[in-house]
């Protein structure tokens, strides 16, 4: 029996690259996703790709700045699913390589709100669902446990606001039986490559700092990771700062 069988998630960002591929995977082990997004087109493909697998697939439009919106999001899954089980923050905010003073003070807010305060807020709402046995899985980057974020040092701060999140949930709603992760993934998207074919030079230099000499695939690398980290056999695991990124990082 799939180890997620009938376990019921909510994916933000899973219209595409990682979060299609989070979606697929624990729908390959048996979960109902709610598979949530801002384009409906990229989450039908996401969702037409869950059931293909044996899972079960809903879409909801959402765009996590919006509070009202995040919690139409909660309430959907729960009035369609009966609860939620699994909460999978992926929604991103554009990187850039910009130096910290070229770095208008505006962008930096919507960074922080779409990627920091969702991820906060989005925790919040699905935690009453959560208590027993849920699983939240969150976000974390290379440029935020790097000696040298040069260039991406905003977007590494609001990353590492991400982690301190998941490190304080995961001591204060232990008791409440909710495990908390964060992970730090490196795979192949359309946003990577259009930043590779966009800054050749960076781009190859940073792939060069990979130890297993590949990009992750979506799904079977860090999908993979995550459905296993929202299963029975990581029951003892919560708190903890996980690199899915073929060795690239290193925590200590």
């Amino acid at each position: 029996m799939p180890f997620l069988d009938r376990k019921v998630a909510i994916v933000t960002g899973a219209g595409t690259g990682i979060g299609r591929g989070v979606s697929i995977a624990l729908g390959r082990e048996g979960a109902h996703v709610m598979v949530s997004g801002r384009k409906q087109e990229l989450l039908d493909e996401t969702a037409a790709m869950v059931r293909d697998v044996g899972g079960t697939a809903l879409t909801a439009i959402c765009d996590v700045t919006d509070t009202h919106q995040l919690d139409a999001l909660v309430e959907t899954t729960v009035r369609e699913f009966g609860t939620i089980d699994i909460l999978v923050n992926n929604a991103q905010s554009p990187m850039a390589n910009v130096p910290l003073l070229d770095w208008p003070d505006e962008n930096f807010a919507e960074g922080f709100e779409a990627v920091a305060l969702a991820t906060f807020r989005l925790m919040k709402a699905c935690h009453p669902y959560l208590r027993g046995g849920g699983v939240i899985v969150n976000f974390g980057t290379g440029a935020g446990i790097r000696p040298d974020p040069v260039g991406y040092g905003c977007y590494a701060a609001i990353k590492e606001a991400v982690r301190t999140l998941s490190r304080t949930a995961a001591v204060e709603w232990g008791p409440d039986g909710i495990r908390v992760h964060t992970v730090v993934p490196l795979a192949s998207s359309d946003a990577l490559r259009a930043w590779a074919e966009h800054r050749p030079e960076e781009s190859r230099k940073f792939f060069d700092t990979v130890p297993l000499g590949r990009l992750g695939d979506p799904e079977a690398d860090i999908g993979r990771a995550i459905a296993f980290l929202c299963g029975p056999d990581s029951a003892y695991i919560t708190g903890n700062t996980i690199a899915i990124d073929g060795g690239q990082a290193y925590l200590h």
